[in-house]
């Protein structure tokens, strides 16, 4: 499988917080999520990747090639921050004009055709906008150069659950190209489960597990049980757990290892709750 996009030694500190070292690479025709609580470096990774905020150490390999300028990369990328880099007087009129001059590959039928379907009005400032409006905007502009990846900030937020749910399909359209990826950070998981291909588990600027999703949720587990079954637990196999008056809930990160036990089905949200705030072995 061919490599887009790889993260080699990725480290920045600021005064109270150090990110990295971060490695991970977004193979070429997948959508590759990056959770984590607030705080946990997501957007330090995602300005850091971009030359936003200036990275300590670290390479960004885009298509194997090293020596790549990141403008010539980002030129490859569509990007929505979760705080948008347009000035609020711009119209859509207006941030056209600036990206055609930007994108040699901008398409005005792509970018039109968005407007419509999000029913943006080309002559409304950005100010006058809601946040949910500016967002479908942004992620406009972002797929309307023919970009091969699309690096993405909480990209949902703000979004009512029907728009929300228009944009993931948007998402999988993009991806039917082999030849697209997208790189996404949420705090919504129920996206993820809906969407991703591959998730990263960020934890105090930390990958705590990187993933297959279709392996992660298959073979991981709830396990609500007693004293007796939480004991023939491997330790290596507990990803976290919770003790209550009655017994223990238990993540099983290999539930196949066990199979006299009725394990629940976890998702994304859920193991990433109990790999944060559960207690270890």
């Amino acid at each position: 499988m061919t490599t887009l996009l790889e993260v080699k030694n990725l480290q920045k500190s600021y005064k109270d917080f150090h990110l990295g070292p971060i490695n991970f690479s977004i193979p070429q025709g997948s959508i590759v999520g990056l959770v984590g609580e607030n705080g946990s470096g997501k957007t330090t990774t995602i300005r850091s990747i971009l030359g936003i905020t200036a990275k300590n150490e670290g390479e960004i390999i885009y298509r194997e090639d090293s020596s790549l300028s990141t403008k010539d990369m980002k030129e490859n990328l569509g990007i929505v921050l979760d705080d948008s880099f347009f000035y609020q007087k711009f119209t859509a009129d207006k941030i056209e004009k600036v990206l055609a001059a930007s994108y040699p590959d901008w398409d005005t039928k792509i970018f039109d055709r968005f407007l419509k379907r999000f029913s943006l009005n080309r002559k409304m400032p950005m100010e006058k906008m809601s946040k949910g409006m500016q967002r479908k905007l942004v992620l406009a502009t972002a797929l309307s150069h023919h970009a091969e990846l699309l690096i993405l900030d909480e990209p949902t937020s703000g979004l009512d659950p029907v728009i929300r749910d228009e944009i993931l399909d948007i998402f999988m359209d993009y991806i039917q190209n082999e030849s697209h990826s997208i790189f996404l950070s949420t705090h919504i998981t129920s996206d993820l489960d809906k969407i991703a291909d591959y998730i990263i588990f960020l934890h105090k600027g930390k990958i705590l597990l990187q993933e297959n999703k279709d392996t992660l949720l298959d073979c991981y587990g709830i396990l609500k049980c007693g004293e007796e079954h939480f004991q023939r637990i491997k330790k290596e196999h507990i990803k976290g757990f919770r003790k209550h008056r009655f017994g223990y809930e238990v993540l099983v990160g290999n539930r196949y290892a066990y199979p006299d036990f009725i394990f629940e089905p976890p998702n994304i949200d859920s193991i990433l709750v109990f790999m944060i705030r559960g207690e270890q072995k």
